[in-house]
């Protein structure tokens, strides 16, 4: 018998997705939230809603499950999915906890215990070591990774012995940051690697069956950026294999509900290693559920209720081709560090079909869900967004996923592609278009992938910073076309005896200052100086602009905030600043670093302080470290000199731009 009450022990877009199958089902859900998340979409959509201090806070979410009647938790991932003792927890209070037993999380959430136990099963793992005697690693490359984590956080890449010492450092501060352990090792690393991974389900009664792979090969910095099921490089026969592997992997430690065998294959042989095992719930299931018409989420709550697996593994069938993009708070002209900010404006794709909103829980089984009939794409967006929402800091910067299904992998990138199109997300900026870049480049068109793709060709994939000469002019005439009194005098036309005069507008971007000239109304009929001619202009103000410049309309996602104007556009954004003369240079995105400023890159915390006040320090020297979102940027001297400022500590919160330190030259 399923439940009547469930608490969702997670926050974002999993959590807005767990209650979606909630609700389908007839369970009420309950939602934790932190002071900070208060006002989120998870906690809007819920039944009912508890304040917890923190989403890691084990005994606080106990308790909240607890005192809201709740039968059953589901942890989504991150945060408490992979605790073994907050799943014994769950089991002490009587609460069901929806995902594998503790012993199993224990066995396979160590990845040196986990490797052993496979092995021992007859799966086949890569080389490698264990602590301690790390540093006496002399197999290169090879690849260093915290035992207790996963999600590509403190994962470091060494190609020499001389650079293993600085990257042992930095991946155990990383693993103790994340995870609470700094236990690492390190493997051989395979050249040319693609990830593949199976996903699986097993029941308390002793059924184990997977669902087929997802090529996660486009990674950056390891973190996964689009996944794809099926993949293009496996064969039904390789399928089979490495589907059986995963079962046995399983199998081993008694494993019950949703997880995934990841494994790091030879892109030249085809031959394939264990890596580690997710026990819980992956981002990247909405490609599984399209391709294979089951709800995981239903199947492990079914699962956590005691059911049997309504289907066997010879029931299973892989229907169309899916793909799955990863929309980040990120900004890839800016190396991709973190963003924030509110969401003034938010625009996301849909499609036809039970799949737009998510599978429709019909019962479990391969009919369940999945693209509708007739074989027509179907777009999927799994959000957490919500307009008026804050993106900080202090959690992952994945905001959504844009998933579609299509009969084939052409379609299916395709639609991608033009889903990624009709999302804009103003106020924070993203990594949409890097995406729509990369699902076009030839390389994954002809489903040619591997894990260093994205880092070798990754100058065809970055925008640059500076804005089109359209939108610079676009928003040029929002400004100008601002509301006026009744004083004929303060009409922005240019009027003047003989022709109208033209108006300066100065607006800053992330790359500088820009002047655009405008004369006349444009909500009636202007000019814009373009490439040293004046073209007609006009436009229909409102959240959806239409700007027509030269006969030609474009219509933009708009939103002001303060002398900010975003405008978003086929999946981009650009924020705009009017700039007045006399303004300082030093506002966000204007600064250079001539001048020896040291600036926060990003908003977050500073993690370490390496320089002090006094010292000489060297272009390039390592002053300090900022983290955001679980990310580290070292932030460096941009001259030769003394540093004469150190105005910031370890542990202190800054925002983008904050001034960090000034390095002085010697002879000033």
């Amino acid at each position: 018998m399923l439940f009547d009450r469930v608490l969702i022990a997670n926050r974002g877009e999993i959590a807005v997705r767990i209650a979606r199958t909630l609700r389908g089902l007839g369970i009420a859900s309950v939602a934790v939230h932190t002071p900070s998340d208060a006002g989120a979409r998870h906690v809007r959509e819920a039944d009912l809603a508890l304040e917890v201090p923190s989403y890691l806070g084990l005994e606080a979410i106990i308790g909240a499950a607890l005192a809201s009647g709740a039968q059953a938790v589901h942890p989504g991932y991150g945060f408490l999915a992979e605790n073994a003792a907050f799943a014994r927890r769950c089991a002490e209070a009587g609460l069901v906890f929806a995902g594998p037993p503790a012993a199993a999380i224990d066995a396979m959430g160590d990845k040196i215990r986990a490797k052993a136990t496979v092995s021992a099963a007859g799966v086949p793992v890569v080389p490698g070591a264990t602590e301690p005697g790390l540093e006496e690693w002399r197999d290169f490359p090879a690849l260093i990774k915290p035992s207790a984590g996963g999600g590509g956080k403190g994962m470091v890449l060494v190609r020499s012995a001389a650079a293993l010492p600085d990257a042992l450092e930095s991946a155990r501060r990383t693993a103790l940051a994340a995870f609470g352990d700094g236990t690492l090792l390190i493997e051989r690393y395979v050249e040319n690697p693609r990830h593949i991974e199976i996903q699986i389900m097993a029941d308390t009664h002793g059924n184990v069956v997977h669902l087929g792979e997802r090529e996660c090969s486009l990674q950056r910095r390891h973190q996964k950026i689009i996944e794809e099921a099926p993949s293009p490089f496996v064969s039904p026969e390789m399928r089979a294999r490495m589907g059986a592997a995963a079962v046995e992997a399983a199998r081993s430690v008694g494993y019950v509900g949703a997880g995934t065998v990841e494994f790091i294959v030879d892109g030249t042989t085809g031959a394939y290693h264990f890596m580690e095992m997710n026990t819980r719930l992956q981002v990247e299931h909405p490609v599984t559920e399209l391709v294979t018409g089951l709800d995981l989420v239903e199947l492990q709550l079914r699962v956590a209720a005691g059911e049997r697996l309504p289907f066997g593994q010879e029931d299973v069938r892989l229907d169309g081709h899916a793909v799955e993009a990863r929309v980040y708070a990120e900004d890839p002209a800016r190396g991709f560090l973190p963003t924030g900010g509110r969401v003034l404006a938010l625009r996301e794709p849909g499609g036809p079909g039970p799949a737009a909103s998510g599978p429709s829980p019909g019962g479990g089984g391969p009919a369940a869900g999945g693209p509708p009939p007739g074989g027509q794409p179907v777009v999927r967006v799994d959000s957490g967004l919500a307009e008026g929402g804050v993106v900080g800091s202090e959690f992952d910067p994945m905001l959504s996923k844009v998933v579609a299904w299509a009969p084939d992998r052409a379609t299916a990138l395709r639609t991608l592609d033009r889903a990624l199109a009709g999302t804009a997300v103003l106020g924070v900026v993203t990594n949409i278009p890097f995406l729509r870049a990369l699902t076009a480049h030839p390389a994954v068109a002809a489903g040619e992938l591997d894990t260093g793709l994205v880092e070798r060709v990754l100058p065809d994939l970055v925008p640059g910073e500076a804005p089109p000469g359209e939108v610079l002019a676009a928003a040029a005439l929002v400004f100008h076309a601002r509301p006026q009194g009744d004083d004929p005098w303060e009409v922005t036309d240019g009027w003047r005896i003989g022709e109208r005069a033209w108006t300066t507008w100065r607006l800053e971007s992330r790359d500088g200052v820009h002047a655009v000239q405008v004369r006349g109304l444009p909500e009636e009929s202007a000019e814009v100086l373009m490439n040293d001619e004046a073209v007609p202009a006009r436009i229909r103000p409102g959240a959806d602009l239409a700007v027509t410049i030269g006969g030609r309309t474009t219509r933009y996602l708009c939103a002001r905030d303060g002398d900010t104007l975003w405008l978003g556009r086929d999946g981009a954004s650009w924020p705009l600043t009017r700039h007045l003369i006399g303004d300082p240079g030093d506002r966000a995105g204007a600064a250079a670093a001539a001048d020896g400023v040291v600036r926060s890159p990003m908003p977050g915390t500073v993690l370490v302080v390496k320089a002090q006040q006094g010292d000489r320090v060297s272009e390039g020297q390592p002053l300090l470290i900022v983290e955001a979102m679980k990310m580290e940027h070292t932030v460096t001297a941009p001259r030769d000199g003394v540093v004469s400022e150190l105005s910031v500590r370890a542990g202190q919160p800054v925002d983008m731009d904050a001034v960090l330190a000034v390095v002085t030259s010697e002879e000033a």
